[in-house]
């Protein structure tokens, strides 16, 4: 199993011989991580690794082959994705994902409903809820949207809908927040801005993300994670993993010098 050094009591997120396979297929195989709890850790790999599955599993869109998945010490097998969302995390996709059509507070404030309460309670009017509206507001204060507040969601620049999505991924109060790619696409200012965005909304949270630029990732992560063929070949502090030499012959090497 796999461990960085420092951690005390239980994990935020520990997986343990972790497989699933497609068919005959073994996509993820033998897979060992322990999480601690507000750390920002990054699971790279090349394209094809598993990274996208490994995500899947532990939100539980798929169902292991094999292995443990934790939550805070909660076994999540068999549970589904709403369900781990209740237990406290959250994620976000690669796609951008919003109602593009509803505005931008209106957004944030869906995302809020059921940790405030209102889950299926159809009588409750929520436009006159002061303390939902005041909520809502400070998620958007919180993720530089509160001029937008009132646009369509779907007229926000790119970066601008990534940031809106991360809203809605913490604006729950989940304290595990799993990002996807949540640069991918973007301009370097537009990298910079959501790169400090996230510093931001994770403070005291604990981070999972997948990345491909190299500088977000070094950047942000506590720890970095290794993924190759459904293999973890390498966990570590950044300076680590760039200083190993299978992560460098395997993956590192090529997706460094693609940075530049």
């Amino acid at each position: 199993m796999s461990s960085q050094p420092g951690q005390a009591g239980t994990p935020a997120l520990l997986i343990d011989d972790l497989r699933k396979s497609f068919g005959k297929t073994e996509i993820i195989r033998g897979v060992n991580l322990s999480i601690a709890r507000g750390e920002r850790h990054a699971v790279i790999g090349p394209n094809g690794a598993g990274k996208s599955t490994l995500f899947n599993l532990i939100t539980g869109r798929f169902p292991c082959s094999g292995g443990k998945i934790k939550l805070h010490g909660q076994d999540l097998k068999g549970l589904a994705p709403f369900q781990i969302n209740r237990m406290g995390l959250s994620r976000s996709f690669q796609i951008t994902n919003i109602f593009p059509n509803m505005s931008v507070f209106e957004n944030v404030r869906c995302s809020l409903l059921w940790s405030r309460g209102y889950r299926y309670s159809f009588w409750h009017m929520v436009s006159k809820s002061r303390e939902l509206t005041e909520a809502t507001d400070a998620v958007l204060e919180q993720i530089n949207l509160t001029e937008r507040r009132e646009l369509p969601a779907g007229t926000l620049s790119y970066a601008e809908q990534r940031a809106l999505e991360i809203g809605i991924t913490m604006a729950g109060g989940a304290d595990v927040i799993m990002l996807d790619e949540p640069t991918a696409g973007m301009s370097h200012s537009e990298t910079d801005y959501i790169m400090d965005l996230i510093r931001q909304v994770t403070v005291n949270k604990t981070l999972i993300m997948v990345e491909h630029d190299m500088g977000v990732v070094f950047g942000l992560a506590d720890y970095i994670s290794v993924l190759v063929y459904g293999e973890i070949i390498a966990t570590g502090r950044p300076e680590e993993v760039r200083a190993n030499p299978k992560v460098q012959e395997a993956y590192l090497g090529a997706a460094l010098e693609a940075e530049h």
